[in-house]
């Protein structure tokens, strides 16, 4: 449940930048329009120039508001992990809110899973079936009960409570089933059976356990290196454009090629956004898929 919450609140805040970003375009879409009806008017474009500059804003204002659609998701699934209603819950929108990845110690100890609910119960159900082999095999031995017992017996009831009448007896019982047909050995088959099977659902659940970590470590390392090579992508798309506009404003080239690095640009720092959030996710599962925290002293004891 926590890192549920924490996931949606990153995924909340992703939608935050993104819509600070298209509220953005939006407006440098808008002055881009103005100089393409500007260049219309003055005899330097086409129509098709304007036609083609409204096109490009009209889709930014619907990426725009299609956005907060995805923000009140996340804003309503948040409200109710934390047992509030949607209606009376908010967040404040904040695109400059700083997230930082949390520091991933070198080397984490394996013994760090043992805190994963769903290893220890394994673990436990492993010693349960394991008990159950020993009180299976049991039932092969005999039974001993140690008794005793006392009173008074007399030929004639004027005897009964004379000295001489009194008797007692102590000792043990043994008893032992013969022929059971074969029960007590499918009973114990049965036990081993299980305990086998156990065994190996528990195996399978580590191996999960560790492929889950292994994922997300993996994750976190390439991503990283991916979020240096969007950036590149963000400025080498930045430049293009600038580069482009200058060609338009000069009349050199025409506004599709402008529209074209607009797009491009666009995309790109949308996917600068969508990398950061894979990364804090990758950080979240990462943390609950070992349990909670890099912290040994938390790890549980039996």
């Amino acid at each position: 449940m926590h890192a549920e919450l924490a996931v949606d609140y990153f995924e909340l805040r992703s939608a935050d930048v993104q819509k600070q970003l298209l509220d953005d375009t939006v407006n440098d879409y808008t002055d881009s329009l103005k100089l393409t009806q500007n260049r219309f008017e003055g005899g330097a474009a086409p129509k098709s120039d304007v036609a083609q500059s409204q096109t490009q804003l009209d889709g930014a204002r619907v990426q725009d508001t299609d956005i907060t659609v995805v923000r009140a998701q996340y804003e309503h699934a948040i409200a109710t992990l934390i047992g509030k209603p949607p209606a009376q819950f908010s967040i404040a929108p904040a695109p400059k809110t700083a997230l930082n990845l949390p520091v991933i110690p070198v080397g984490l100890p394996a013994s760090l899973l043992e805190r994963r609910p769903d290893i220890a119960a394994g673990e436990r159900r492993v010693v349960e079936a394991n008990e159950q082999i020993g009180i299976a095999r049991a039932a092969y031995f005999p039974t001993l009960v140690l008794g005793g017992e006392g009173g008074f017996a007399a030929t004639s009831i004027t005897n009964w409570f004379n000295w001489p009448s009194r008797m007692w007896a102590v000792g043990p019982q043994m008893s032992q089933t013969i022929f059971d047909a074969g029960r007590r050995r499918a009973v114990s088959e049965g036990a081993t059976a299980n305990y086998d099977g156990t065994v190996a659902s528990y195996r399978q659940t580590t191996l999960t356990a560790f492929q889950e970590v292994e994922d997300n470590l993996a994750a976190l390392r390439i991503l990283q290196k991916e979020a240096q090579q969007q950036r590149e992508a963000t400025a080498s798309a930045e430049e293009s454009l600038q580069l482009f506009t200058n060609r338009y404003q000069g009349g050199v080239d025409n506004y599709l090629q402008v529209i074209t690095a607009q797009t491009a640009l666009l995309t790109n720092q949308r996917n600068d956004i969508d990398i950061e959030r894979r990364r804090m996710d990758a950080s979240v599962l990462l943390v609950k898929a070992i349990g909670g925290g890099w912290d040994t002293s938390q790890l549980p004891s039996f």
